[in-house]
């Protein structure tokens, strides 16, 4: 039996350790552990709730949004605010252009090199390059002058001995499947994405004055102000910026994104059979209509992969456990509390690190371990596709179809680490076409000067109960997001946030049953227990994001750490 640790994990947001044992080249058991202590909601204690937005957005800088949209909800769920049509439609907008922007970036620069082996495209040959790229997109930068000025570009890159993101992969590792050729495609479309990601993202600043972080979120609604008649408005002008910045981000995608996809996924249909996990999906469902609490969509849950049967969704079956957690709850550590009356008391009993291993027998990580009706449940792209095919939703099933008859497998593809990457890819293109859509309505409404964007109704404190509680939720990109808020007094009394890689990187609950991220990573191979890079493959397919779910807080509000730039 051999034992590895990962810590931390690179190419995500946050810190996390992966602890397997590894017996005959193949998991037999693992751990995720987040190594940073989770404080952003004892900050907000005793704060106006039409704040919280703007504390809870900076949780993390990489989903930038998420947070903020969760917690107005939130807000607005416990005061009865009903944020206007206008309103619902720039909050779809920007959280759809925030998940296509967020999963193209996840498949070229965080993910893509778990499977792309960058050194191999220096021996490509730029013309078989441009026949392969032209076999599969009409993409236009497809030439072989242009894949040899990228292979020239990689080249001094790589003379010059400074690799940065490059430095400490794996490369030339047996797990590699793509011939040269293949890699010198990858490299050159992810240099492209890092273009794309800078345009498709100046919607956010267009609707929210910036990114990331934007400032225009309210509760009861949204203070982007939308006027046919003025330069300083939302106006003809710029709904023709967004339109066409949507249409580039689109053509990217069905002729970039997709084809890379679906071309690099062939080379590694194994990993069908790999990473499925603890088989059960929940989503909160997201994107309401503008005159209605319909969703484009849909929430749902499935037990053991049955996608015939999506039951519906009920907060009140949510408890997070701290058995394996570095938290201390007042009624006892064994028994799971909902988020809504949740304690957030940190108590580390771990080794000081560095250390070469965690005691995974008694608590082992700063994640709390989050159970729909006492089960783990994976949540983020996967799980939204998988209810919404089950849902009978037309456009995702087309295209998870089509998806499936091209890498020629069957539906029980979809459980595993492969599924992922594909879930991910389908729910790209059904935002980025979906999109026009919601900016058709909006621009529809300003044509017939339905301008409103906030309810004013519930803005002052003094119209809201003395006591009373909300919850909100969101599917960021990452999965299932909800906040749950107790306002007592005008104040927050408490609040708690349950985030997505909470879900599915916590650790074990108290009757042992294993995280998502555990449970998919049990009959992995790995080839070489120096070089784990299957092992990153399926965390990284989960695209995980550990500041959403851990924070470093010093109470006192001292300076914990200076880093500096020479």
């Amino acid at each position: 039996m051999t034992n590895i640790v990962v810590d931390p994990v690179t190419r995500i947001e946050g810190h996390l350790r992966i602890e397997a044992e590894v017996d005959g080249g193949m998991v037999k058991n693992a751990w995720s552990s987040s190594t940073m202590f989770r404080g952003v909601e004892l900050i907000l204690k005793g704060r106006d709730p039409r704040d919280a937005w703007a504390f809870t957005q900076r949780i993390c800088g990489v989903c930038t949004t998420v947070h903020a949209i969760a917690s107005i909800r939130a807000v607005e769920n416990a005061i009865g605010a009903v944020p206007p049509p206008n309103a619902k439609l720039l909050r779809n907008l920007i959280i759809a252009s925030q998940c296509v922007q967020d999963h193209v970036i996840h498949f070229y620069h965080l993910h893509a090199l778990d499977w792309v082996d960058i050194v191999s495209a220096l021996s490509a040959d730029p013309a078989k390059t441009s026949a392969l790229a032209e076999s599969i997109s009409d993409w236009p930068l497809s030439s072989a002058k242009y894949f040899s000025g990228v292979k020239n570009r990689l080249k001094a890159f790589v003379d010059q001995g400074q690799l940065g993101p490059f430095a400490n992969a794996y490369w030339g590792h047996p797990a590699y499947k793509l011939p040269p050729e293949a890699n010198l495609l990858a490299v050159a479309h992810y240099l492209e994405a890092l273009d794309w990601q800078r345009e498709i993202i100046r919607i956010h600043a267009i609707l929210g004055g910036k990114n990331p972080h934007l400032q225009s979120f309210l509760v009861g609604g949204m203070a982007t102000p939308i006027d046919p008649d003025r330069q300083a408005s939302l106006n003809a002008g710029t709904i023709a910026e967004i339109r066409t910045l949507m249409d580039k981000a689109r053509d990217f995608v069905k002729r970039v994104y997709i084809p890379d996809l679906l071309a690099v996924a062939s080379f590694y249909k194994e990993w069908a059979g790999y990473g499925g996990g603890v088989g059960n999906y929940l989503a909160y469902g997201e994107y309401p209509a503008q005159d209605s609490d319909q969703l484009f969509l849909p929430s749902g849950v499935i037990r053991a992969r049955n996608i015939g049967k999506i039951e519906k969704f009920d907060p009140a079956k949510i408890t997070e456990f701290v058995t394996h957690s570095w938290y201390e709850y007042d009624g006892g550590n064994d028994k799971g509390l909902h988020p809504s009356v949740g304690e957030t008391h940190p108590k580390y009993t771990g080794p000081k690190p560095p250390y070469d291993k965690l005691d995974t027998t008694a608590k082992y990580s700063w994640l709390k371990s989050p159970r729909y009706d006492g089960l783990p449940m994976e949540v983020g792209p996967l799980s939204r596709m998988l209810v919404a095919y089950g849902s009978g939703h037309e456009k995702v099933k087309e295209l998870v179809n089509a998806v499936l008859a091209k890498l020629g497998v069957g539906p029980e593809a979809l459980f595993s680490t492969l599924g992922r990457v594909a879930a991910r890819g389908i729910e790209t293109q059904v935002l980025a076409e979906k999109m026009s859509d919601w900016l058709d309505e909006l621009a529809t409404n300003m044509g017939r000067r339905e301008l409103r964007i906030h309810d004013n109704s519930k803005w002052e404190p003094s119209s809201w109960p003395a006591e009373c509680t909300g919850a909100g939720f969101h599917e960021a990109p990452r999965g299932a997001l909800g906040h749950w808020v107790h306002i007592k007094d005008g104040a927050i009394a408490n609040y708690q946030c349950v985030v997505p890689s909470t879900w599915n990187a916590g650790p074990r609950d108290a009757s042992g049953a294993p995280g998502p991220y555990e449970a998919a990573l049990v009959g992995n191979p790995v080839a070489d227990p120096e070089k784990p890079i299957e092992i990153l493959r399926t965390v990284h397919s989960f695209d995980p994001c550990l500041a959403c779910g851990v924070h470093v807080l010093d109470p006192r509000g001292n300076e914990i750490v200076k880093v500096r730039v020479q």
